[in-house]
Order: C-alpha cells, then sequence, then structure tokens
C-alpha cells in the first residue's frame, strides 16, 4: 500500500459510498488499495458489504442516507489527505489510471480532474456514451450539493485524466430502468421545490432532444445495439422525470 508513495509528498484519501454492495465492494477496495486513506460512508447495508470491508485498511462510518451530497459531504469532514478520490463501490481503478493519479497529484496542474467513465451495458464497455466527471480533487474546502447527480464544489482549474475508469453502470435492462426511475423521483421533487412546472412541451421534447444527443451527438450509435438501448433508455428517464413532477404538482404521487 505505501510502496508506491515512499518517494512522494502528497497523500490521497479514498471515500466510497454503499449500500448493499457485496458483490461488488471487494474489487473495489483492492483497485484503490494504494491510498494512504479510504474511507467507507455506508447507508446501514443489509447484506455482507461491512464484512467484507473489514478485511481492508478503510475506515467505516454509516448514516442514514437522505441525499447523495450529505453522504458525501460527511465522509469529507474525516478525509486527512491532501487530495480525494470518489469512487462507488461498483467502480474499479485500473493500474493506468492509478499510476496517472498518483502523478497528477505529485505534480498538479490543477486542482481538480474529470475521470472518463465509459458506459457498461450488455457486456461491453461503451466508450462512445463515456461521461467526464469531477473525482479527483485537492482537500481543500470541497464540498458536494444538490440531492441527485450532485455537483462536487471546490476551488481553482479542472483537467482531464487521459485513462478510463472501470464502471459497471448497469447490472441489466430493469436495474438500468429502476435506477432511472429512481433518479426522476429526486430530481422531479427538486425541481418543483424550485416551483419550476412540467408542461406537455417538456414531455415530448425533452425526451426527445436527450435521445438525439445521446445517440447522435455522442455517437451512441456507433456502439451498436447497447448505443440504441443506451439512448432510448435516457429518453425514457427525463420523460418519467416530468410526468412524476406532473404527478408531485397535482398530488398524485
Amino acid at each position: 500500500m505505501f510502496e508506491l508513495y515512499q518517494n512522494t509528498m502528497q497523500t490521497l484519501t479514498v471515500i466510497i459510498p454503499t449500500f448493499n454492495e457485496e458483490k461488488y465492494i471487494q474489487d473495489c477496495l483492492h483497485s484503490v488499495a494504494f491510498a494512504h486513506q479510504i474511507i467507507i460512508v455506508d447507508s446501514y447495508s443489509t447484506d455482507d458489504t461491512l464484512n467484507i470491508a473489514k478485511n481492508f485498511n478503510c475506515e467505516i462510518i454509516q448514516r442514514q442516507f437522505d441525499n447523495f451530497s450529505n453522504q458525501k459531504n460527511e465522509a469529507i469532514k474525516l478525509a486527512k489527505g491532501d487530495w480525494i478520490l470518489f469512487v462507488d463501490a461498483d467502480e474499479r481503478v485500473p493500474h493506468k489510471l492509478k499510476y496517472e493519479l498518483l502523478e497528477a497529484i505529485e505534480n498538479p496542474k490543477h486542482n481538480a480532474y474529470k475521470i472518463k467513465f465509459p458506459h457498461f451495458y450488455m457486456n461491453r464497455f461503451l466508450y462512445h456514451t463515456e461521461n467526464k466527471v469531477v473525482r479527483l480533487v485537492k482537500n481543500d474546502g470541497v464540498y458536494f450539493e444538490g440531492e441527485v447527480h450532485e455537483k462536487l464544489i471546490h476551488k481553482g482549474t479542472v483537467g482531464l485524466l487521459n485513462n478510463f475508469m472501470i464502471h459497471y453502470t448497469y447490472k441489466g435492462l430493469f436495474h438500468y430502468i429502476k435506477k432511472k426511475d429512481s433518479y426522476a423521483w429526486f430530481q422531479a421533487k427538486m425541481s418543483t421545490d424550485k416551483n419550476k412546472k412540467a408542461t406537455y412541451f417538456h414531455l415530448v421534447f425533452k425526451p426527445f432532444y436527450r435521445f438525439f444527443h445521446t445517440y447522435f451527438i455522442r455517437r451512441g450509435f456507433l456502439d451498436g445495439i447497447p448505443g440504441l438501448a443506451v439512448a432510448t433508455i435516457d429518453a425514457y428517464g427525463v420523460f418519467s422525470r416530468y410526468v412524476k413532477m406532473i404527478l408531485i404538482e397535482k398530488d398524485l404521487k
């Protein structure tokens, strides 16, 4: 764990939020074992997640889940590293990315870095529907805001790392749709709390544009049938959000 750091000065904390991740947490922890500090913030898992985690050199805290930002913000308070890397339990840090991370924190050109996340669906990685997300940041007053698709607030400029994070995004069609529905409720509530209104224009145009953007602009069509499936379900997720906004507005939830 410390061999990689013997000639370095910068330290790294990894933060992993968990809830019933027994199928994924062991491989995740193996992939980040190079960090100085690993913090798991758990939402009271009922499976074997924590028993597995206890076999690794990590700190475990538990809190009742209220939203994604608060879970991570609680762990940030305990972070001792000069830098923080945020990793989900179904993600893996490959060797190439590991060494790039270490180089970035030891000779930083920015205060934060985005990492590439190709979607994993139908047993393949979809490199044309990748996301680029800020996950590596200088530990300097950082925090998250927002209940879903939370935003990381940080200081300074943002760079982009070249290597990919492995992310087992969706465990199957029904898991994918269920995840979209779950996010849709969060997003709908956030929008109605801000007094935003859903119209029939939103129900028609917004899902169409999401499909067009994912499939054509982001070149999802190059990923074949899986790319088409992702674009279609992404559009469904947008449609679902506005339907749920209407249900909330009419007090029909």
